[in-house]
């Protein structure tokens, strides 16, 4: 496995003076100073006298968390770099708190052989600000039908493999997909979606839909492609992972089969965490997406099985378009929105403020339960490590703006909403990726 280490700028010498350091992992919770000397943490106790070189940081008792990691999100390169590109979407990434990313295969040309994965590594090494790690397609082209050459992929650094935005639908070759993969011990992340019974929907199948008169996807779309790919990884023995989990039943799906002895983890995306699908009445695009927002009892399901554990990872589904795009018609406009700059204050404010869901579940949802699920690097906040940390203020009530976005593209389900939680640093390998103080 390899990801890509951040190399842009020095490593950081700096004292965190008074935060409240919150790691879940490490067992801290506790109000004190940070000491990072060339990029490591070397002490977690108040200090006492001379600092030397060090730059000075007051916390001011904000909270300073171990880095977020999210295993879902469009760079949109190569092909779409007027949408987004590795330093653009790295830099937004580093603005909401990401020490690593992974980055999607649907590009053009899709990432689906080891050439392509070695070239997006020589430019994440080159233009990131976070660690990225890359998804190789499952088939050739996304197309549905040959099996990429996952063992190359795997050995030019994949950390696993997907064909996101599209399922798999030909269960022999995702059987035989689980077999590949499982040879290389790296999991496939699906898209679980009958297109079937999808057919031509733009939002949940519901009321909302039929008042509105669109065409609607019914959430049994989703459940039972889940439902059909756990049994065949379960029969094969193979790791899986869920992308965008959105209704209750496939919940339940995820939970009986990690309950059968599955290797299963799975995603949920903060807009389907905080949002529902009445927000579609104005028609605006920029709450569509795919899956779709579902109903309240769906988001209610989410969120407590976020809080129960049976959802143990956030994503963001990070997915840029153009403004032209999104300003036509609802029907006719991509689905898709970003989230890497607004995930963690939505989530804290809808969830954590509301009593929802525990810090401590947040915390570790967008970050150590990720980086494992993946095998990636687990951010912490422990002696003799190095720094992947964010400092975060969450007393400050602030308009989310896409307009100041670091990201490309304006495309955000929570514009104009208010909220508590903005990050004011990051430091990624201990590197300063992120700072507004």
């Amino acid at each position: 496995m390899t990801t890509i280490i951040a190399k842009r700028g020095t490593k950081a010498t700096l004292v965190i003076r008074d935060a409240r350091v919150f790691d879940p992992g490490s067992g801290i919770d506790t109000r004190t100073d940070v000491l990072i000397e060339k990029g490591q943490i070397v002490r977690i106790a108040p200090g006492k006298g001379s600092v030397g070189e060090a730059q000075v940081i007051d916390g001011a008792g904000r909270l300073l968390l171990p880095g977020f990691v999210d295993l879902h999100a469009h760079l949109r390169s190569p092909g779409r770099e007027d949408e987004e590109d590795m330093a653009s979407g790295t830099r937004a990434a580093a603005a909401g708190g990401y020490v690593t990313i992974c980055a999607m295969p649907n590009t053009d040309p899709v990432v689906d052989n080891a050439a392509v994965i070695a070239s997006l590594a020589e430019l994440a090494e080159a233009d990131a600000m976070v660690r990225v790690a890359f998804l190789g397609a499952i088939s050739r082209g996304e197309k549905g039908d040959h099996l990429s050459d996952m063992w190359d992929m795997a050995g030019a650094g994949a950390v696993g493999f997907t064909d996101d935005g599209r399922p798999v639908a030909d269960a022999g070759l995702l059987r035989a997909a689980f077999q590949a993969a499982r040879n290389v011990n790296l999991p496939l992340s699906l898209h679980c979606e009958d297109l079937d019974l999808a057919g031509a929907g733009v939002v949940n199948e519901g009321t909302v839909s039929a008042q509105l008169g669109l065409a609607g996807i019914p959430g049994t779309a989703e459940s039972s492609d889940v439902a059909r790919n756990l049994d065949i990884a379960l029969y094969e023995g193979a790791r899986v992972h869920i992308a965008h989990v959105s209704c209750a039943r496939s919940v339940a799906a995820v939970d009986l089969a990690r309950k059968a002895g599955g290797a299963v983890t799975c995603e949920v995306t903060p807009h389907h965490l905080a949002l529902n699908d009445e927000e579609v009445r104005g028609l605006d695009a920029n709450f569509k997406m795919n899956p779709p927002l579902r109903n309240e009892a769906d988001r209610l399901a989410l969120v407590e099985a976020l809080a129960s554990g049976v959802i143990d990872c956030i994503a963001t589904d990070h997915a840029p378009h153009a403004t032209q795009e999104k300003e036509t018609p609802f029907e006719e406009a991509p689905f898709g929105v970003i989230g890497l700059e607004t995930a963690f204050a939505v989530l804290y404010s809808e969830l954590v403020q509301a009593g929802a869901v525990s810090l401590e579940v947040l915390v570790q949802a967008m970050s150590s339960n990720p980086a494992r699920a993946f095998g990636l690097p687990v951010p912490t906040i422990t002696e003799g490590q190095e720094a992947n940390l964010c400092l975060v203020d969450v007393d400050e009530e602030y308009e989310i703006d896409p307009a100041g976005f670091y990201s490309k593209s304006r495309n955000s389900a929570f514009s104009g909403r208010k909220v508590r939680g903005r990050v004011l640093l990051t430091l990624v390998a201990g590197r300063m990726a992120h700072n507004i103080l």
